[in-house]
């Protein structure tokens, strides 16, 4: 048996969580694989987690067995657009000059026309004529020749330029391939400690990983300086937090350190964890002190302070507490008598309940029923003394700060 005693109260939410850094810069490979329809890369080599790196150090190797698939390829097409655009360019040379050769051939045969137009101006009037008529011939011929040879040239010019075109293209898309595979030798964007990459699953990429063409992220060079705890509240819980209230941190590598820190955001949206029924909340939790020992994915334990009780609170152990929703009652040694008391329940924590009416402070209580408990008397209280402490219809919890964090592993579920 246990007295019911009086005094300030702490209303605590204890969960775990997993240090992470407040700011990040991911390392990522090249983008635009996809282009060449490569959708995901195997990681061939990576260095270890936690290694301090300089900028320019090498971090990452990227399987280059598809990329030169691709190049090979590519390069068998090009040298096949190379072959038909030499082959182009010289047919069309050779007709333009043919065509050119027979206008050359027809202006000289208009000017011998025109000659002998000249010469028959003393002849009959018939030779006249038909001099005249060969004359214009040869001029309509010539014309029309000329107009068809700036077709002809038009057109062999927009042929040209389209085999220009698909040449340039895959040129480029080589060169642009080339450029990609120099991607897939990954070095550091500038000094700071390597950590790897969670993927979707939860599970770190590393060595033997496949990373996709659109989210190419092989590690990350975290930003030490600020960190946060990452957790997972119940939902139950959910309604005491609020942002900005203190958190006591502690760091299971570390036993023999604590630090302080405070709620920085709330998920306004639950998840379920995987194969349960439990709903949880996203925390992040701002550490307010710079470490050198802190180091990401380090597991805390933090205590989230959410309200303190007056030094009138009564409270017994959680353990006392027997019943239901609607009818809680403990087994207490009253003017000598076991009974069963019904309590009212006030606010509890991780060891005690308040006990908002029902016991007074010294009351004996017991932590666990007797053995005889059915036959102990119940001793129900009035209905408006209960009606008094009942919670008010309208009564919300706390508002919480949306915030759009990346989730990782599901740690310290309270």
């Amino acid at each position: 048996m246990v007295p019911v005693k009086k005094g300030p109260m702490t209303i605590n939410v204890t969960t775990t969580g997993e240090l992470q850094a407040l700011n990040s810069e991911d390392i990522k490979g090249p983008f635009g694989m996809m282009a060449y329809e490569i959708y995901n890369v195997k990681i061939s080599y990576l260095i270890a987690e936690g290694n301090q790196v300089k900028q320019g150090d090498l971090i990452a190797e990227l399987d280059k067995s598809d990329f030169m698939s691709k190049l090979k390829d590519g390069g068998a097409d090009l040298s096949k657009i190379e072959s038909e655009y030499t082959q182009t360019r010289l047919d069309t040379a050779l007709e333009m000059s043919k065509l050119r050769d027979e206008l050359i051939n027809e202006k000289f045969d208009m000017e011998e026309k025109k000659l002998l137009m000249d010469q028959s101006k003393y002849e009959p009037p018939s030779v006249i004529r038909q001099a005249e008529i060969d004359m214009e011939k040869a001029e309509r011929t010539y014309k029309q020749s000329v107009k068809s040879y700036k077709l002809k040239l038009e057109q062999n010019r927009a042929k040209m330029q389209e085999k220009e075109a698909t040449l340039s293209k895959q040129q480029s898309k080589i060169q642009q391939l080339q450029q990609l595979m120099e991607g897939l030798t990954i070095k550091a964007p500038k000094s700071g400690m390597l950590i790897y990459k969670k993927d979707w699953t939860g599970k770190k990429i590393k060595t033997g990983s496949t990373i996709n063409s659109w989210n190419p992220v092989v590690a990350t060079l975290p930003d030490l300086s600020a960190m946060v705890s990452q957790t997972y509240v119940n939902e139950i819980d959910i309604s005491k937090l609020k942002v900005g209230q203190p958190v006591e941190i502690s760091i299971d590598a570390f036993p023999g350190h604590k630090y302080s820190g405070k709620i920085k955001s709330i998920e306004n949206v639950g998840e379920q964890l995987p194969n349960t029924q439990t709903k949880v909340f996203e925390v992040n939790i701002l550490v307010d002190q710079k470490d050198t020992l802190l180091r990401p994915a380090m597991t805390t334990s933090n205590v989230i302070q959410t309200k303190t009780l007056p030094s009138s609170t009564l409270f017994i152990p959680l353990d006392c507490i027997q019943g239901s929703d609607t009818f809680n009652y403990v087994f207490a040694k009253l003017n000598g008598k076991t009974v069963k008391q019904e309590v009212v329940e006030g606010l509890s924590n991780e060891v005690n309940a308040e006990i908002k009416t029902g016991l007074n402070e010294g009351d004996m209580v017991y932590l666990s029923a007797p053995t005889d408990a059915d036959k102990i008397p119940v001793n129900r209280l009035p209905k408006g003394i209960k009606d008094k402490f009942k919670k008010p219809a309208n009564s919300k919890p706390n508002q919480v700060e949306t915030t759009s964090g990346n989730s990782s592993s599901k740690n310290g579920i309270n």
